[in-house]
């Protein structure tokens, strides 16, 4: 199997539940790098009300790397206020360039520090932490990269790491790094939730368990679905809830990225093609409008089909639609399990969640980054780190 094509030829898993296989599981490439990004001092930009940035910035280091990586398939991971991105040895001189252009356009743009970093799948496996993947279908437009054994946790690790950092961060030695962030949009409103309350979730059975360690992570999965239902139920984003968005001052984020070097006058024309696109996108799904390109009356399933609500990445991460009621029985199953040593949690609160879009073709590839609003995944990291 060719190293750099060896993603794209991963068999696909249908049903969410196989993760807790590890007989799915195959070890990454040796000679492939793991690239994180993330935005140092995150918490603290939320605070002052930029999780909506945070959350950009996060999806903005992965369209500019698959922009780089083009026809190959590379897996990647969102992770709320960062990412986790890997890739063969070919890609990574052209995929370091723009993952500095994100960092220069973060400061730039949003005055927020995007931290980039590279560490070889060797490192973390001699040190005993296996990077191994799966591939689940999500829908026919997305296909997502589940990752199990610590390397992944562990090359963040590494990467904030105060000494270590100095080995693996990507350094701008004297250039103008450029990127291509198209196919990054940011163009719907906040969506409320379905019964009164978005909850993003993330779970990590101990280590300790071995091979009963699997099987748990499929029992929080029964118990999730048991008080939240079946997919449906517990996907965060709703047909009827799903809104498009024409307010200058929302679009003017994606503006700040796409047209990032640009003169005023270019950003200006920027922002008016988006909202023109974005009022036409809107009247042709009101009246379920059909090309030959695309029937714009699915449109919103098509988007819908194709979130990241649920993933795995070393940890179970999740944004759930549910009530009060449904919170607090998920949260006395987590905290007797805790107390008990089997695992940790966080969890964060919200009444909306937000949506980043990468898309590529409308009626194509494409991903929509779930994250719960005021914080999400980045504050339920916090809420878990004081549980550790």
């Amino acid at each position: 199997m060719n190293s750099e094509n060896f993603y794209s030829q991963l068999p696909l898993l249908d049903n969410f539940r196989d993760i807790t296989e590890p007989k799915n599981f195959v070890d990454v490439p040796d000679d492939w790098y793991i690239l994180v990004t993330d935005i140092r001092g995150s918490t603290k930009a939320i605070e002052a009300g930029k999780y909506k940035e945070v959350n950009l910035l996060g999806a903005c280091s992965i369209v500019a790397v698959l922009n780089v990586a083009g026809e190959t398939d590379i897996p990647f991971v969102f992770g709320g206020d960062g990412a986790s991105m890997l890739m063969g040895p070919q890609l990574l001189p052209a995929a370091k360039i723009a993952l500095l252009a994100a960092q220069q356009m973060a400061k730039t743009e949003f005055d927020l520090d995007l931290r980039v970093g590279a560490v070889p799948v060797k490192v973390v496996t001699a040190a005993n932490y296996p990077v191994k993947i799966a591939k689940f279908k999500v829908s026919e437009n997305y296909s997502q990269a589940i990752f199990i054994g610590g390397g992944l946790t562990r090359a963040t690790e590494l990467i904030k790491d105060p000494v270590a950092g100095n080995i693996y961060s990507l350094k701008n030695n004297g250039i103008s790094p450029t990127a291509d962030f198209s196919g990054l949009e940011c163009r719907w409103q906040d969506i409320p939730s379905k019964y009164g309350e978005i909850v993003t979730l993330l779970v990590m059975v101990r280590e300790d368990f071995g091979q009963q360690n699997h099987q748990f992570y499929r029992n929080i999965l029964e118990k999730i679905e048991y008080i939240y239902g079946k997919e449906d139920s517990l996907n965060p984003i709703d047909r009827e809830n799903l809104k498009l968005t024409l307010n200058s001052a929302k679009l003017i984020k994606e503006t700040l990225v796409r047209a990032s070097n640009c003169s005023w006058l270019d950003r200006q024309m920027y922002l008016s093609k988006i909202q023109l696109e974005t009022a036409l996108g809107s009247l042709l799904m009101n009246l379920k409008v059909k090309t030959e390109e695309l029937d714009w009356g699915v449109y919103k399933d098509i988007a819908i089909a194709a979130t990241d609500y649920r993933k795995f990445d070393d940890m179970l991460r999740m944004v759930i639609s549910g009530n009060g009621w449904q919170r607090s029985k998920l949260t006395e199953y987590l905290e007797q399990n805790y107390r008990e040593g089997k695992l940790v949690y966080g969890l964060h609160v919200t009444n909306r969640a937000l949506m980043t879009c990468l898309v590529f073709e409308r009626n194509g590839q494409q991903v929509h980054f779930i994250d719960g609003a005021d914080g999400g995944y980045a504050l339920a990291a916090k809420d878990m780190k004081q549980r550790m």
